[in-house]
């Protein structure tokens, strides 16, 4: 295995920090995913009117790789603003496990501090594909039943 360019990622998660759109925070984030390929992906957060519609810099970069083909990944790079790192969200953590086997993380902030740690230790007990597994029909292996939707009934009154 090689080692990880943790300055390459770093720069790149700054570079696009810079790039994000948030104009109500004013809280711009930037990530920086390195896959096993070797191809470096990167997002920014993207904020809306509608709070709960906002996306965050690391389901970003997640989102890129995918569309690229990209499922695994060795290391990522979150880089925040101020003196101490912010770390992923819940929802990142959760989008973050999705894919693994785990992979270290760094946060970096635009002073000295940084927080190393992995995707297993932000999100421990993650729920995935096994949960899912326990519930899956019998009469259709690998699939989860989706529930039918029906068109509601009229009355003939």
């Amino acid at each position: 295995m090689r080692a990880i360019p943790w300055d390459e990622l770093t720069q790149a998660a700054q570079a696009v920090r810079k790039r994000a759109y948030a104009p109500y925070s004013n809280y711009q984030v930037g990530a920086a995913l390195l896959a096993e390929d070797g191809r470096v992906f990167v997002g920014a957060n993207v904020e809306n009117a509608s709070y709960g519609l906002a996306q965050c810099a690391e389901r970003s970069a997640i989102g890129a790789a995918i569309a690229a083909g990209v499922r695994r990944f060795v290391a990522a790079v979150v880089a925040s603003p101020g003196e101490r790192p912010a770390t992923p969200c819940g929802m990142c953590r959760q989008v973050l496990a999705e894919f693994p086997p785990s992979f270290p993380v760094r946060c970096v902030a635009e002073g000295e501090a940084r927080v190393e740690t992995t995707v297993a230790a932000l999100l421990p007990g993650a729920f995935g594909a096994g949960e899912l597994a326990q519930v899956r029909a019998p009469s259709s292996p690998g699939r989860v039943r989706a529930p039918s939707a029906r068109a509601p009934r009229r009355s003939s009154d």
